[in-house]
């Protein structure tokens, strides 16, 4: 038996506070692109294996098309709109843009949100950790050597908050 009952999810999404009744089955994804009308975060393969949904959850890097939006009820959830304060932009932001990290744009939200959770995390020491920390990030244009470059420069110390 289906069920359209909804249920009320307070998601703090980029320091505002969103009340949504949401169907369970609603991802995390759909939740931000068609209640909230957040767009920047993008829908690639659906199935986890692109990285372009990704957003940041209470710091910590999260495909959000795998992610049911009733799940993360009273989270903090950080999109590419909630990256840059006012028109300062992340160091990550302005590595991306020094280094020419993208070429059609539209992997490069989820790639940003994906190298801040991963610096956060504090794992990669080296390039070939980058590398591999990022490789649930797909870039189908080829932009990864850009990629990586301006995520070492920030992780390295070249920009700063």
């Amino acid at each position: 038996m289906e069920t359209n009952e909804t249920h009320q999810t307070s998601l703090r999404v980029n320091g505002t506070e969103y009340r949504l009744d949401l169907v369970p089955w609603v991802s995390l994804l759909d939740a931000l692109r068609e209640k909230i009308h957040l767009t920047g975060t993008k829908k690639g393969c659906d199935h986890g294996q692109c990285g372009a949904c990704t957003v940041l959850i209470d710091g910590k890097r999260v495909l959000s098309c795998l992610t049911l939006g009733v799940m993360k009820d009273g989270a903090e959830i950080t999109t590419i709109e909630g990256i840059a304060d006012g028109e300062n932009l992340h160091p990550v932001q302005k590595a991306f843009i020094e280094h020419d990290a993208f070429q059609c744009g539209y992997c490069t939200p989820g790639q940003i949100c994906s190298a801040i959770g991963m610096i956060q995390e504090g794992k990669a020491k080296t390039r070939e950790d980058v590398q591999e920390l990022m490789s649930g990030n797909l870039c189908r244009c080829g932009a990864n050597r850009g990629i990586i470059d301006a995520i070492m420069e920030v992780k390295e110390g070249g920009h700063h908050e």
